[in-house]
This record gives structure tokens, C-alpha cells and sequence, in this order.
């Protein structure tokens, strides 16, 4: 994330949002006109049922999904008129995803799944090493680095997922239940570690999560009621 990014400029703004799909009878509406502001720096719990739309929020956030309605600003950039290679690129540089599922790539060890996405990037072979070095090791992984994900265990290869996520220092970070596989224990220990990387790199994370007790460990907490955003 720049350093020049001015606070009140969101790191995500959804205006009006609408997203609905087609069905026999209606369209089923998921978002209704949403409104949704995530600053720098700051990290929102989205905790809701399922089915009422979470998914589809993280997916029209992360442009994913183009919305029905309303505009989508990444950093102040309005996406929604954007061509797919103008969406591919701003999510490459601007947003960082963490899922349920690690979806790590078995054959590379975990430092090459965190250069990875530097490279397709750009970036030089050396420095993105050196870049995927210093955030495993910083989540504590820096004995781990050569090892493959089928080495690891289920905790570590969330890290490094995070570690690839954050890889590129994307100003968005869009998090699906990125504990939800893991044991309480290992849960708080991925959770704190996400929260410190965070922090430490001023990026905004909007993290989708029914563990009510990592909810209320984040700034703020948010839900979806009747298709739109609101404090829970």
C-alpha cells in the first residue's frame, strides 16, 4: 500500500451495491443498494449466516463479480467499467485473497508459493525471494521455507497462504473463513498472526468469519440483513 494514500480515502467503498441472480419466477437479491466503507489500516469481521450473501459480498469486493448495480472503488478507483484485463490487473496488485482452503500448489515449497505470485507480477527472481523470506519468517515460518505444503502442517499452510496473499502488499485483504479448518488452538494462532501482518503493512482486511471470538478481536464487526452491510 503507497504510504501517500490519504486516511480518508477507503481502502474499499462499495456505493449502492446490487447483486442478484436470475431465477424462474424473480431474481433473487442478495445485495440490495449496499453501502460498505473498510479504511487503511483497519480490519472488519463480516459475520452472517450462510446463505445471506458473505460469498458474494468477497466476491464483488475482490472483483470477482461484477455487481447488477452501484460502483465498486478500490483505493478511490471506480471498477465497474473497467475491462476484464483492467480488473485482473488491479487485483493482482491491490488485492490479496485468503480462503478456507489453502490452495497452496504441492510441488512448490512454501517459499516458491509465496514468490510465485511475484513473479507473474514481475518482480526480480532475487528480491522476490528475499520479499517471501522475510514474511515467513515473520509469521514464523523461517525454518519451514523449503518445505513442501504436504510437509507442513494444516496451520502453517494457512500462513503461507497468507504470506502469498500479502505478497505483492496488495491495500485490500478479502479473507473467506480463513481459519475454518483449523482446531481453536491453531485457529488463534493463524488469526493472530494474519492480525500482526496487518498491522504491521497498514493494509485493510475484511475477513468473513462465524468464530464469534475472533470476530471481537477486530475492529469492528459487520453483517448482512435484508442485502445490505450493517453493524452487527
Amino acid at each position: 500500500m503507497s504510504d501517500t494514500t490519504p486516511r480518508e480515502t477507503p481502502a474499499l467503498f462499495l456505493s449502492q451495491v446490487e447483486r442478484y441472480y436470475p431465477q424462474a419466477d424473480a431474481p433473487l437479491e442478495i445485495l440490495r443498494k449496499a453501502d460498505f466503507a473498510l479504511w487503511p489500516g483497519e480490519l472488519v469481521a463480516l459475520v452472517a449466516p450462510s446463505g445471506t450473501g458473505k460469498s458474494t459480498l468477497l466476491h464483488v469486493a475482490g472483483l470477482l463479480e461484477r455487481p447488477d448495480g452501484g460502483e465498486v472503488f478500490v483505493g478511490g478507483l471506480p471498477t465497474t467499467k473497467l475491462d476484464d484485463k483492467g480488473r485482473t490487473r488491479l487485483r493482482r496488485t491491490e488485492i490479496g485473497f485468503v480462503y478456507q482452503a489453502h490452495h497452496l500448489l504441492p510441488e512448490f515449497s512454501a517459499l516458491e508459493n509465496v514468490v510465485l505470485p511475484q513473479r507473474i507480477r514481475g518482480l526480480d527472481k532475487a528480491l522476490a525471494e528475499e520479499r517471501a523470506a522475510e514474511l515467513l519468517t515473520f509469521m514464523g515460518l523461517g525454518e519451514r521455507l523449503d518445505h513442501l505444503p504436504g510437509e507442513l502442517s494444516g496451520g502453517e499452510q494457512q500462513r503461507v497462504a497468507i504470506g502469498r496473499a500479502v505478497a505483492n502488499t496488495p491495500r485490500l485483504l478479502l479473507a473467506d473463513e480463513p481459519t475454518g479448518n483449523l482446531d481453536p488452538h491453531t485457529s488463534l494462532h493463524v488469526f493472530q498472526t494474519l492480525v500482526a501482518l496487518a498491522r504491521a503493512s497498514g493494509l485493510a482486511a475484511l475477513i468473513a468469519t462465524h468464530n464469534l471470538d475472533l470476530a471481537r478481536r477486530m475492529d469492528r464487526q459487520v453483517t448482512i440483513r435484508d442485502g445490505h452491510v450493517v453493524p452487527l
